[in-house]
């Protein structure tokens, strides 16, 4: 298959885990060049299909031995750059993904300017809710996902533990960023951010 090497380069310099259509090969391939090429890549193993026209190149986890599921966030907003939509996690699924809520979670559901659709993902079901999207606008995923869980805890049920737990899945070189991203909060939100994100 011809320029499959330099599709799978393309690919592997966004590092593992990431999720992509063919969408996302458009700066340096045609529309049938994206696609030929990443079924061949899905059919020699190099990357995984997880959905019509979507894939991801697969983290592998040594101590399991195997592949590890689709990350669920990369995947929503793969399918948002897919079809041009403007998205925002939900606040419930936002304290899933961050390990705040004791809740086995099967659906992971999104805001949306786009349609309402829904995709089953390896058994988990990825929901888009069409509404308006007043206040969207964070540059970073990690803002989003911050300021969405500590709406829907609450201003009350903020503790230190939770910041705690929040600033530890965040890599710290996205603390400034994020500091900057949501400087326009609310104050009981950012204030929290502020712990988020403070420097050691």
């Amino acid at each position: 298959m011809k320029h499959y090497k330099k599709a799978h380069y393309f690919i592997a310099g966004h590092r593992r885990g990431w999720v992509f259509s063919s969408s996302d090969l458009l700066s340096i391939f045609t529309r049938r060049e994206a696609d030929d090429n990443l079924k061949y890549l899905a059919k020699l193993g190099k990357i995984r299909r997880i959905s019509r026209g979507l894939y991801d190149y697969p983290k592998y986890s040594e101590f399991l031995k195997q592949e590890l599921s689709p990350d669920i966030d990369q995947v929503a907003r793969a399918f948002a750059r897919k079809f041009n939509w403007r998205i925002e996690i939900s606040g419930d699924s936002a304290l899933t993904l961050l390990r705040l809520s004791t809740q086995i979670v099967g659906k992971h559901i999104y805001l949306s300017d786009g349609e309402n659709r829904s995709y089953n993902i390896n058994g988990t079901t990825l929901e888009f809710k069409k509404t308006v999207l007043k206040n969207i606008g964070f540059k970073h995923k990690e803002s989003s996902l911050i300021v969405q869980a500590l709406k829907a805890l609450g201003k009350n049920h903020i503790t230190p533990k939770v910041i705690d737990k929040i600033r530890n899945q965040i890599e710290p070189k996205m603390y400034n960023k994020i500091l900057k991203d949501t400087q326009s909060s609310t104050t009981w939100i950012y204030e929290p951010i502020k712990q988020i994100c403070r420097e050691n």
